[in-house]
């Protein structure tokens, strides 16, 4: 059960690394100054990532509980 540990860290690992290309992405388009109509679509464009990365975050964290209990 110890490989579902790490698999689910190394899933969690990656997730937090698209939420962080996420927060870098809108704080430069925010620095930008741009028009608020550019401003959403720059937003909308990152937002796929940023729940994707959220979601595999989720299910890394799941993995690490799953192979912490059945371990």
């Amino acid at each position: 059960m110890e490989i579902i540990v790490w698999i689910g860290a190394a899933l969690s690992a990656i997730g937090m690394c698209g939420i962080i290309y996420s927060i870098v992405v809108v704080a430069r388009a925010k620095r930008a100054n741009l028009p608020d109509e550019e401003l959403r679509e720059r937003i909308a464009k990152v937002l796929p990532i940023n729940l994707g990365s959220l979601f595999i975050s989720m299910i890394g964290l799941m993995a690490v509980v799953v192979g912490v209990m059945l371990g």
